[in-house]
């Protein structure tokens, strides 16, 4: 079974769209606006051997962050759970 899926969230402050796939190889391709932001999430992805591509807008760093997390954990619990 293929441990993949994909995310999809709009709201008034923000536009996330993410890809995973936990048995990846540590590919990513991460665009939020926030260096260290995608800095952190590469690292993740890299050294958690998973492959993440996102792409995410918002009004400020602080619904930005907070709705790729939310992204994150309906992502990890999708197909596999």
């Amino acid at each position: 079974m293929a441990r993949t899926a994909a995310v999809k969230r709009e709201t008034k402050e923000t536009s996330i769209s993410l890809r995973l796939d936990v048995d990846g190889a540590g590919r990513y391709e991460i665009v939020t606006g926030l260096r260290i932001f995608d800095h952190l999430l590469s690292q993740l992805a890299r050294h958690g051997l998973f492959d993440l591509n996102l792409s995410a807008t918002g009004d400020d760093p602080h619904h930005l962050v907070e709705d790729v997390a939310i992204c994150s954990a309906k992502h990890f619990a999708k197909p596999w759970r």
